[in-house]
């Protein structure tokens, strides 16, 4: 059951990006830019299936004008006594990669978290990505599918780690 995106606007401004909340009008297209990211093959993913469970914590979207060239979303999950975020799916458009966009996401994730009170940020991704946020190997965190397990990842924010089947928190 997906939770609808917040609808308040709350704004971040990054140093040339313009980091909002997601409101439900976006939902379009953050679908869409998504879908250009990861295809249709993202369906089959365990990350989605754990998605489609879980309420949407909120979501983050940068535009150019009317153009949607970033977003991230965050779905509340527990791993053992771990209340935490799942991060993803991370989408910038193919053509401004490698700029610091999704950088700027992740950064704007670990402030809402930190807000949250939660006790971390788990994700399934690119470790040589994420270790420069903080993020560190979770292998006690027992996901409802096949993921490679090199691939999870948790940012602490209290002393409690994720240790236990990931499911969404109620």
């Amino acid at each position: 059951m997906n939770a609808a995106p917040l609808t308040s606007p709350a704004v971040s401004q990054g140093a040339s990006d313009l980091i909002q909340r997601e409101v439900s009008a976006d939902a379009k297209a953050v679908d869409a830019l998504v879908m250009a990211a990861f295809g249709p093959g993202r369906f089959a993913k365990t990350a989605e299936r754990l998605r489609e469970r879980s309420a949407m914590m909120s979501g983050f979207t940068v535009y150019d004008g009317d153009v949607l060239t970033g977003s991230v979303r965050l779905w509340t999950v527990m791993s053992g006594e771990a209340k935490g975020a799942f991060l993803g799916p991370i989408a910038v458009a193919s053509d401004i990669r490698s700029t610091g966009l999704g950088s700027k996401l992740v950064q704007r994730c670990i402030e809402e978290v930190r807000a949250a009170g939660l006790d971390g940020i788990l994700l399934i991704g690119d470790p040589a990505y994420f270790t420069r946020f903080g993020f560190v190997p979770a292998p006690k965190a027992v996901f409802p599918g096949p993921v490679d397990p090199r691939r999870i990842m948790w940012l602490p924010m209290t002393e409690v780690s994720p240790d236990g089947a990931v499911v969404p928190l109620d």
